[in-house]
Order: structure tokens, then C-alpha cells, then sequence
């Protein structure tokens, strides 16, 4: 509940925006997201293993104990037959000749002899000795059997004489040989004994006892083998309580145990196996133990990756925000480095365009601003007084007139009908139909001047002639036809008019002289002056364009030497705005 309502509180601090810093929301999101999965897989897979090793383990600890009861009852139950086998041996009537003292007599002889073949018989690869031992203290079996250190046993001492049945004297030493060693000296062989008193009234030896010991060592083996598998203590007790083995290292034992028993079937002895519970759940514990320390490295590296990560990431972001900053003291000259295709590298890269963009616009602006008085420098220059021009032409148109040299008196006309519209700055955009007229006019002078040696085709529905252009653009391109492309006047020029959507095209070809190559290539390049007799120039009509419409607008000229000059140019349709167009428009031809 504690680790629930810790992330409740983190997720509303950062819902809240308490944590300033993005770094900080990112690597406390990144570290909940990937340690709440992990110590949870982390709990689940720790619970799992310990369920599963602990059952496991115990399953071991009693398959362990019912081997060892397997083993146990085997020895037990080979050891029952014997003293059984041996038991109706000793009921044959033909036995009953067997003595308890030394045999005198070839009979006697004989029978302790084929008494002793069958002991003899009896015995397997594990037997130390099948003996039986007369209440006199003579003994059948092989003769290497000392009767007076049977006291050295203490369960045989403590046998009543009384006892009747299968007498369990357990795990001893075999000291009680004629060439029996010190026990200190080396180590005696282990042995597992049973006695069974001769109570039988109608069968020979009456009283006596039969002594089986079998080799202990392989089943002691087995029983270390199991202390030092399971770290169990070991314990076998008859049905009196009498231990009979047990586990030489101390044990105290509790309550919380784990304890495997089993009931040994031939003798009914209860093998116990003890084990503490910490020594039981010891696997469990390493399991725990080990999920911790993997759990707290998968934190420390999953708090080093959210630490890169969030350090990459942000410091993108700091990076795109001192740019920013930079743009915003006027340093538009600074730009982010685009460093991967994701949305951070979108991001930049939007920046930069952004940058670029308001650095063209910004550059635009001056430019047109430094075009815009250049052209009013050079309207003021083109400026004159035009009253005292146009009194002087009609003074000379009058006399003209009065002399009767009606050609310069036409000339005079058509070109005060020019000065009068070309004079007049008012307005900077008129409409197409007045530009045309001019033209008219600009042509009649041509006219007088070199006679009908050209021709000229204008192409334009009247539906256009209200769109407004930039005033005197075509009368330079007219003087540049005239004064650079025919030769004494004569040519074809012919001027299309017709619109495109939203735009206007007009196209203005002839059949002249052409324009070299070298000097079209240097036409419109920025500093390079164009001088020429029919006003502006192209350049300055160029610049018009771009000024009053924008960048994308202008001048295009193709041409071939010799072969003539096609001139384009496109703007947007515009009209100008009340009803003052006619009124402009008669205004230039009055006079």
C-alpha cells in the first residue's frame, strides 16, 4: 500500500508540473515505468521459484528418508531371514545331538561341523559373522570369535537373560574378535547386530542365543551421504525410545523443523530427518537474496539508461531553446544541428527553415525598401517642371501648325500625349488600357519618324485592359525594339496579352537584332547599369515588377541573335479600386 501511494503522489506531482525540469519528469517516468515491471516480475518470479524449490526440495528430503528405509529394512529383512533359516535349522530332530561344550564324540563332530558349513552357507558379501553362542560360553562359527568381549556391546549387556523374540543390538564397533585392535589405534569395522534367543523346547541348543552381524559401513555411508546432501540431522530409534543412530553434530531442535520420518517395517524402528528452517528455506533465501541484488542492478542500470536518455533528449531540447534565444537578441544567422530523423530532428530542422525564412524576409524587406527610394530618387530625377515643357510643345505645335509642316506639328502631338502620361508620378500602378495608349502614341511618333516601315499586332481582349501594371514598363521595352533591334525602323513587333488564372501574361516579340549573349547573361545582374535611350531600361522595368508584386515576378527574356527578342511577364491580376479609371484614361488624351 505504501509503494502504491508513493506512485500515486509521484504521478500527481508530475500531472501538477511540480518537477521545473523536463529531465526530471522524464527520468522519474522512465524509472517508474521500468521499475514497477520489474520489481513486480522480480516478486512474482522470486515467489514462484521459492513455491517451487521448497516443494521440490521437500519431495527430495522424503524420497530421501523412504531410500534410506528401502536400504535400512533390506539389511533388516536379509538378517530376519537368516536367524529364520537358521531357527528351523536347529528344528530338525536330527540336530538334537548339538552340544553346548566342546564336541567329544565323532557324532558331535560331525554335527558341529555341517552345523558350521551351513552358517557358512549362509552368509553373503556383506555378513561379518553368523554365530551361535551357548549359555556354557561355547560357540558354533568360525573361530575368530572372542565370547568374553560380547560385554563390550552394550546393548548385548543390557539384553535380559529373559527375552524372548529378534533382539536389535544396532551400529557397533566389531571389537569382539580374537584379533580384534585397539580401538585407538584404527578404526574397527562397523557392524549391525541381531540377537535371537533359542526358546524353541523341542529343537536343539535350547537357551543359546544366534548372532548375525552384518558390514554397517555401506549403510553409515548412506546415511552421511543424506546429513551432508540435506544438512538434516539424522535420527533412528527403536520402539522403546533407544536411539540407535544418530547425527554426531549438535542439533537443538524447534518447533518450526521440517521433519521426515518413516516407520522401518521389519523391527519397527522410526528413522527421523531434522532440518531447521532456515536451513530449509536456505535455497529460497539465496533466491530472494538474488533477486534483490539483480533487481537493484536492473535499477541502477535502468536509472543509468533513463539518465543517458533524458540527458540526450534534453539536451536537444536545451540546445533548440538557447537557439531560440539567440534568434530572439537578433541573431538570425544561428542555426541547430539536425542530428537524427525523429521529432526532435523535425523540430530542428523547422527551426532552421523558420531562421532562414525571417532572414530572407528581413533581407526582401531592405531590398525592396532600397529599391522603392531608389525608384523615388529616379522619378525625382525624371521629374520636370512639366508646365513650362508642355507650354513650350504647344507653342512650337502652334507654329508648326501656322507654317503648315503638319508632320512635326503630329509629332509634337503624340509626344506631348507620352510626356503627359510618363509625367505624371500620381500614381504608380495604372490601369493596362492607359499603358496601351501610351504605346499608341509612342508608335505614331516612330511612325512619323521612319515611315510605314514596321508593323505591329496587338493580341488583348478589352476584358483585360482594367487590370492595373506598373506605370511606364512597356514604353522602355518599346525604345529598346526601336533603338537596338531594327535597323532604320523596320521589323514586326507583336504584343499578347491574356491571362493565366490569377495571373496576367504578356509577351513581347520581335523579329530584330537580338541581344548577344554575353550581354543577355549580364542583363538583370544586380549592379551592372543598363544604359539606354527609350527611358528606364529593362532593368528598372524588372525591378518594377518585383517591387510592386514581389520576388517571383518580372522580367524574362529569350533571345537569339539575329533572329530577335521574346520578353515575358507575369503579375497578378489587380484593379483599382473606385471608378476613377475612365476618368484617368481621358485625361490622356485630352490636349
Amino acid at each position: 500500500m505504501n509503494v502504491i501511494h508513493s506512485i500515486k503522489r509521484i504521478s500527481s506531482r508530475l500531472l501538477s508540473g511540480s518537477f521545473r525540469s523536463i529531465r526530471t519528469k522524464l527520468l522519474v517516468c522512465f524509472l517508474i515505468v521500468t521499475i514497477i515491471p520489474l520489481l513486480s516480475l522480480g516478486a512474482l518470479s522470486y515467489y514462484q521459484s521459492a513455491k517451487t524449490v521448497n516443494s521440490q526440495f521437500g519431495k527430495y528430503g522424503q524420497n530421501a528418508v523412504a531410500q534410506l528405509d528401502q536400504q535400512t529394512s533390506t539389511y533388516l529383512n536379509r538378517m530376519n531371514q537368516t536367524t529364520e533359516t537358521i531357527y528351523s535349522y536347529l528344528l530338525d530332530p536330527a540336530r538334537v545331538g548339538l552340544g553346548e561344550g566342546i564336541p567329544t564324540t565323532y557324532k558331535e563332530i560331525m554335527d558341529k561341523n555341517d552345523l558350521e558349513d551351513f552358517l557358512k552357507a549362509l552368509k553373503t558379501g556383506r555378513t561379518s559373522g553368523i554365530y551361535i553362542i551357548t549359555r556354557s560360553g561355547y560357540y558354533y562359527g568360525n573361530n575368530d570369535l572372542d565370547v568374553r568381549k560380547l560385554d563390550r556391546i552394550p546393548t548385548w549387556r543390557a539384553m535380559p537373560d529373559s527375552y524372548t523374540g529378534e533382539y536389535w543390538l544396532g551400529f557397533y564397533p566389531q571389537d569382539h574378535m580374537m584379533d580384534s585392535k585397539d580401538a585407538t589405534t584404527e578404526p574397527l569395522m562397523p557392524v549391525l547386530g541381531l540377537a535371537v534367543p533359542i526358546n524353541n523346547p523341542y529343537g536343539a541348543l535350547r537357551g543359546s542365543k544366534i548372532l548375525i552381524e552384518e558390514d554397517a559401513e555401506p549403510l553409515l555411508e548412506m546415511f552421511r551421504l543424506f546429513e551432508n546432501d540435506t544438512r538434516a540431522h539424522l535420527r533412528i530409534a527403536d520402539s522403546t525410545g533407544r536411539v540407535v543412530y544418530e547425527t554426531q553434530a549438535e542439533f537443538a531442535p524447534h518447533d518450526s523443523d521440517i521433519v521426515w520420518t518413516r516407520r522401518l517395517e521389519p523391527n519397527d524402528w522410526t528413522i527421523e530427518a531434522r532440518l531447521s528452517s532456515n536451513a530449509f528455506y536456505r535455497s529460497s533465501s539465496i533466491i530472494r537474496s538474488n533477486t534483490i541484488v539483480v533487481a537493484l542492478a536492473s535499477c541502477l542500470f535502468a536509472f543509468g539508461l533513463a539518465y543517458l536518455f533524458s540527458s540526450r533528449f534534453t539536451a536537444r531540447i536545451r540546445r533548440l531553446k538557447d537557439s531560440m534565444q539567440k534568434v530572439s537578441f537578433g541573431k538570425l544567422h544561428t542555426r541547430t544541428k539536425v542530428e537524427t530523423n525523429d521529432e526532435l530532428g523535425s523540430l530542428d530542422m523547422s527551426f532552421n527553415n523558420m531562421v532562414g525564412g525571417i532572414q530572407s524576409l528581413i533581407q526582401e524587406v531592405e531590398r525592396n525598401e532600397r529599391l522603392k527610394k531608389e525608384a523615388e530618387l529616379k522619378a525625382f530625377h525624371y521629374q520636370i517642371n512639366p508646365h513650362l515643357l508642355f507650354n513650350t510643345l504647344n507653342s512650337i505645335q502652334w507654329k508648326a501648325k501656322l507654317q503648315g509642316a503638319e508632320d512635326i506639328r503630329e509629332m509634337l502631338y503624340h509626344l506631348t500625349m507620352v510626356l503627359e502620361g510618363n509625367l505624371d508620378i500620381t500614381q504608380e500602378l495604372v490601369p493596362l488600357g492607359r499603358e496601351l495608349r501610351m504605346i499608341e502614341h509612342f508608335l505614331k511618333i516612330q511612325e512619323v519618324r521612319y515611315g510605314s516601315v514596321f508593323g505591329f499586332e496587338l493580341v488583348c481582349d478589352e476584358s483585360l485592359k482594367r487590370y492595373l501594371i506598373p506605370r511606364m514598363t512597356l514604353q522602355p521595352l518599346f525604345e529598346n525594339i526601336f533603338f537596338h533591334g531594327f535597323e532604320d525602323g523596320e521589323g514586326r513587333i507583336c504584343l499578347t496579352v491574356e491571362e493565366e488564372g490569377s495571373l496576367l501574361k504578356l509577351t513581347l516579340a520581335d523579329n530584330g537584332a537580338g541581344i548577344p549573349p554575353e550581354k543577355l547573361n549580364k542583363l538583370f545582374k544586380p549592379g551592372v547599369k543598363r544604359k539606354g535611350r527609350g527611358g528606364l531600361g529593362m532593368q528598372n522595368v524588372d525591378q518594377k515588377f518585383k517591387l510592386h508584386f514581389g520576388q517571383q515576378y518580372g522580367l524574362n527574356v529569350k533571345s537569339v541573335e539575329g533572329e530577335g527578342t521574346t520578353i515575358l511577364v507575369q503579375w497578378p491580376k489587380k484593379e483599382e479600386e473606385g471608378n476613377g479609371n475612365d476618368e484617368n484614361d481621358q485625361s490622356v488624351d485630352r490636349g
